[in-house]
């Protein structure tokens, strides 16, 4: 496989606007197990080896357990996640897969664990992963091997 163009080389404007959003992100006070939770799921969804590469070495180096990252692809079979972190879940499938629609289930069992301000950011934060993954993999932006 090879790359192709480095679109953020080309339009370093494109680079600039999304670090703006992931600057917004990193001050919000989505804690950083929600935002790699977030990372790592929506990446398996849209297969960008890349994301999931660097998520999951950010999650692991930030103490998260080898046995929720490997069983995240299926969570909803594990008792290993809050209900906060499932919640946050079944939003980033929704979103990410967003050929349908949100559900109303989805979205008020959200709501109802979150304050809108928290909410708002988890959906920002799910928008801007899926961002990065069509970036990376229509560029075919490989992961550094170890």
């Amino acid at each position: 496989m090879s790359n192709r163009i480095n679109i953020f080389k080309v339009e370093p404007a494109a680079y600039k606007a999304l670090m703006g959003l992931e600057q917004y992100i990193d001050s919000s006070p989505l804690t950083k197990t929600h935002k790699e939770l977030i990372k790592i799921r929506a990446s398996q969804i849209n297969g960008c080896a890349y994301c999931i590469n660097m998520h999951t070495k950010d999650a692991l180096a930030h103490g998260e357990s080898l046995q929720r990252i490997l069983t995240l692809s299926a969570w909803y079979d594990t008792t290993f996640f809050t209900p906060e972190e499932e919640a946050i879940l079944a939003l980033t499938e929704e979103v990410t897969r967003i050929t349908g629609r949100v559900s109303d289930e989805t979205y008020n069992r959200a709501a109802q664990l979150f304050d809108e301000h928290y909410l708002a950011q988890i959906i920002v934060m799910i928008t801007s992963i899926n961002a990065w993954n069509r970036i990376s993999i229509s560029t075919r932006l490989e992961p550094a091997k170890d």
